[in-house]
């Protein structure tokens, strides 16, 4: 016995070695394309698919980081209006849309039950308040002192949204609303990152009109502090790109007064606009290699049921990933992302650490 004692005594550091070994392995190497900016869990009547679906199926290797966000408004099914057929988006029905609060406390509980290694490729987002409202401030605060650990930003939220923003109940949102200045001003004080939806005017555009993107560049100039991504650059499915764009974003990016405002690209309607042409194509190049630092991809889907249509989105692009050095296209679809969102994260925990007892 004793000398199987020694035995087994002796072949101790063998076996500890192998452990160390395994602990010191390589990690895995980053095989996947993008960080996705822009990515919606459930759609407007708040159904959609699991969180760990979303990591293990639709991410998979080819989606690095995400971001994870509800929409913040639910489409009323009035049977007045269509009876028995239940809408599924807001274009399906005249009943208007309400905010719908509880999609928070259902992106942080599904957050809070994955493994820890899902969780760290996650930003969730904040999204279930009234911008109209001076009380969405508390609401926001609730949200991270109930699930401190879980969220980096708010948004996507919308102000002018084409179709969406007449049919919300209550009052219309606005640029100029102080409820709005509350809420910017309290990411600034908690280091919580913006998305924020804003068309740059109402449907079918016409040259020299953009309506709101005066009233937005006012609104982001006086919360300097605040890192901003301008959801989709202001354009949408049938806001299109006036001609003066591409120089009206030029100056902006280019103006010391907007160095927190970032630009992103997700949705396929943008990636319609952007990919339209020849000269589209040079317009968003040549913005992209004068200001690198300030674009993000994203894909803008709602709860895929496989990772077909992120990836779809993903190649829409192709014709501008060709056009960009690797140093850009390294920037616009991952760098940018972690920038930003690592930042933010630090930030946000430590005023959770500061303010939650």
């Amino acid at each position: 016995m004793g000398i199987a004692l020694l035995t087994v005594i002796g072949s101790m550091p063998a076996l500890y070695a192998q452990k160390s070994n395994k602990k010191k392995a390589a990690p895995k190497p980053d095989v996947s394309l993008f960080h996705d900016s822009h990515f919606h869990l459930t759609n407007y009547i708040q159904e959609g698919i699991s969180l760990s679906f979303y990591v293990e199926q639709v991410m998979g290797d080819s989606v690095g980081r995400s971001t994870v966000f509800g929409i913040p408004l639910q489409q009323q099914w009035s049977y007045r209006v269509t009876g028995t057929n239940a809408p599924t988006y807001y274009l399906e029905s005249d009943a208007p849309l309400y905010y719908y609060s509880f999609t928070d406390a259902w992106i942080a509980t599904q957050y809070l039950g994955l493994p820890v290694a899902q969780r760290q490729r996650l930003d969730p987002m904040i999204t279930g308040f009234n911008p109209t409202d001076m009380y969405a401030v508390d609401h926001i605060r609730r949200v991270l002192t109930t699930f401190p650990g879980v969220f980096s930003g708010i948004g996507e939220f919308s102000i002018h949204k084409e179709f969406v923003s007449s049919k919300v109940a209550g009052d219309v949102a606005s640029l100029n609303d102080p409820a709005l200045d509350r809420i910017l001003d309290f990411c600034t004080e908690t280091g919580l990152l913006v998305i924020l939806h804003n068309d740059i005017d109402n449907p079918f555009p016409k040259p020299g009109a953009y309506n709101y993107l005066e009233e937005f560049k006012t609104l982001v100039k006086r919360h300097p502090n605040t890192p901003i991504i301008w959801a989709h650059a202001g354009l949408g499915r049938v806001v299109r790109p006036i001609s003066e764009m591409g120089g009206l974003l030029d100056a902006m990016l280019g103006d010391p007064d907007y160095a927190h405002v970032y630009i992103d690209i997700s949705w396929d309607q943008v990636a319609k606009w952007i990919t339209a042409d020849a000269a589209s194509l040079e317009a968003a190049r040549s913005l992209i290699a004068r200001y690198p630092d300030r674009f993000l991809f994203g894909t803008d889907n709602v709860a895929p049921n496989s990772q077909k249509p992120n990836m779809q989105v993903y190649h829409l692009y192709d014709p501008l990933w060709a056009l960009l050095t690797a140093e850009q296209r390294q920037a616009v679809t991952k760098g940018n992302y972690e920038r930003l969102f690592d930042r933010a994260r630090v930030q946000v925990r430590a005023w959770e650490e500061a303010h939650i007892p």
